[in-house]
């Protein structure tokens, strides 16, 4: 071949290889295309999802027929900022409804109108001050919501299907406006954070779980769907309650409920195929049995049951690198666990198989790894001889004569088993408020460990097992603490500080959600979840780590999701579950590098930025 053949050659395969490259840059970045809307005027501004305010310029107003409706100065989304946060200080004392009312509530009931009103700034406002509002927005101020949304509901958000919805259901999902949906958060209201049996008031912690995955994961707030299943309640308040919104019934129960449950997902998934729905708040009795009933059938998982089970793995393993260890010495820890509700056996069976595929994912593994939890529940401690013992908790009960050689026997005391054990980690998922007490605590002081873990990871505040004031009060420094709902570190004087570490799901389910939509896998796999788990364990730097901060400030949430998104979808590839997304087939997304899937990642989430707005008569 002569030379100038070559060089020809070489040319075009230098601008193929450009034209692949971007290609794969991703320029079409989510939410950054023009909007298409059918409305204008006072349509317009009375559509949170395309109301811009006093942002809308000067073309947009001729365009939209919004001149004159609007004062004449033009802001940008930053002065607006600045306008609502002023605005945010000076009401929220005035929007309290009487000295009871907690100031959480208030800027609560203040922000939930901004989001009434101009959606993309709502998120503009949570994304900026995240460490400020997420507590606002979610745990624990939306267990209160929850507890008040008879008097706080204002207008719809979200989808309620009833049980005397059934045979409708498949014709109600198309009532929703939105032609496509990326994310369905559902709960049946039965088991509200550790608040118990709430009903129809639980669509606030729906809504709360979508406000995350739009500010931390970037999914597009208009292919989000909040839903409440209502199949009744046994909270005999509420059945009294003439001003409550619900069905007023007992819940379903057996057969009828499951069929309910059926019908809705078989309706979802008809119109939206490739949705995913998270299933959030189920008592523990259906939460374990819908998972398994559905997770090989559709696009699903159970934050309670594999959510909080990951953020716990996730600082368990970064409680193993506080003490100066690998994480493969995990297998070697004495967890003593406090509640064998949904989230308790939910990280009790996510850690033993992390232990087992550590030793080697063999029977003599898991058998290992078993016999590394002692569980504590209502009735103490769970062992062979209980009567009646739930078939979950059942491989995490320990042998009879066994625990009479530790001194232990059935339905013992917390505080026992924490002397006779001497463990490296007291794990709380109890959702019993100060069930660590001072006596438990002194009991930890007999740890074999060199760095003692109190994981006090039950929701909201008033149900933590203990605060991380009195977890370092009693222990002193040398602990790691983290708990489920925000502590402020601890001064413990001399210049050292306690560090608290919130365990709260919100650093994984985002991730996880993300990650399953980019790679357009069927099913959430276990693997995939444990890859998330590991992906948070390994976030925080050695110095970090050493000095008791195992998970990250919730100023990073982005970050962290993206990585975790990454993760996930590097787990699907593995898995040959990858299917790919839009534009991005499963070949193509099987090729990218390190570098080029984070883009990939990074180009796909929703940022709140007002949108071109082009009208279209219908």
């Amino acid at each position: 071949m002569g030379i100038g053949n070559q060089l020809r050659l070489s040319s075009r395969m230098l601008h193929r290889r450009i034209l692949y490259s971007s290609a794969r840059s991703f320029t079409t970045t989510e939410g950054h295309r023009p909007t298409i809307v059918h409305k204008r005027s006072l349509d317009i501004l009375h559509d949170p999802w395309f109301n811009k305010g006093t942002a809308f310029t000067m073309t947009e107003r001729d365009r939209l027929d919004l001149r004159g409706l609007l004062p004449p100065s033009v802001m940008d989304s930053e002065q607006q900022i600045q306008r609502f946060m002023t605005d945010l200080k000076r009401l929220e004392e005035q929007a309290r409804d009487g000295p009871s009312d907690p100031n959480a509530l208030a800027k609560w009931r203040i922000l939930n109108r901004l989001h009434d009103r101009n959606e993309t700034m709502y998120y503009k406002v949570l994304i900026a001050n995240i460490e400020e509002y997420a507590p606002i927005v979610y745990t624990p101020t939306v267990g209160l919501v929850c507890q008040n949304y008879s008097g706080l509901f204002r207008r719809p958000r979200g989808m309620y299907f009833s049980s005397e919805d059934r045979g409708e259901m498949m014709s109600m999902v198309y009532n929703w406006p939105a032609e496509q949906v990326d994310m369905i958060v559902v709960t049946d209201g039965s088991r509200i954070l550790g608040l118990g049996d709430l009903g129809i008031h639980g669509i606030g912690i729906s809504v709360g779980k979508l406000d995350l995955y739009v500010a931390a994961a970037g999914i597009n707030p208009q292919r989000v769907l909040p839903v409440m299943i209502d199949v009744g309640t046994n909270n005999e308040k509420l059945l009294k309650d003439p001003m409550y919104l619900g069905l007023q019934q007992h819940r379903l129960e057996g057969d009828e409920y499951i069929e309910v449950i059926d019908e809705f997902m078989e309706a979802v998934f008809t119109r939206w195929p490739h949705v995913i729905v998270q299933f959030e708040d189920f008592q523990s009795k259906w939460a374990f049995k819908l998972l398994q009933r559905y997770r090989s059938r559709y696009r699903m998982f159970n934050d309670d049951v594999q959510g909080t089970a990951g953020v716990a793995i996730a600082g368990l393993l970064g409680a193993v690198r506080a003490q100066g260890r690998p994480m493969l010495d995990f297998p070697k820890m004495k967890i003593v666990v406090a509640g064998a509700g949904s989230a308790g056996i939910g990280v009790l069976n996510t850690a033993r198989k992390t232990m087992a595929r550590m030793l080697g994912n063999t029977e003599t593994a898991f058998e290992s790894a078993q016999s590394q939890f002692w569980v504590v529940d209502a009735q103490g401690l769970i062992t062979e001889g209980r009567d009646n013992i739930d078939p979950e908790a059942l491989p995490f009960a320990r042998k009879t004569k066994e625990m009479e050689r530790q001194g232990l026997k059935e339905g013992a005391s917390l505080v026992e088993v924490v002397r006779e054990v001497k463990p490296d980690v007291l794990l709380g998922l109890s959702a019993v408020g100060g069930l660590f007490s001072k006596e438990v605590l002194e009991a930890m002081k007999g740890s074999t460990s060199t760095r003692p873990a109190i994981f006090a990871m039950s929701n909201p505040t008033k149900n933590a097992e203990c605060t991380a004031q009195e977890a370092f009060s009693v222990l002193g420094d040398n602990i790691i603490f983290a708990s489920g709902s925000p502590f402020k570190n601890v001064d413990l004087g001399n210049g050292h500080v306690g560090h608290c570490n919130q365990g709260n799901n919100m650093y994984l389910f985002p991730g996880i959600g993300l990650g399953v939509l980019l790679s357009g896998t069927p099913i959430v796999s276990d693997g995939m979840l444990q890859a998330a788990a590991e992906c948070l364990a390994a976030y925080m730097s050695e110095e970090e780590v050493l000095k008791g901060i195992i998970y990250p400030p919730i100023s990073r949430i982005r970050d962290i999701t993206k990585r975790i998104a990454a993760a996930v979808i590097k787990e699907a590839i593995e898995e040959d579950l990858v299917g790919g997304y839009r534009e991005m087939d499963a070949r193509e997304l099987q090729k990218l590098n390190e570098e080029e899937l984070m883009a990939y990642v990074e180009n796909n989430m929703w940022s709140p930025e007002y949108p071109t707005l082009v009208y279209k008569d219908d």
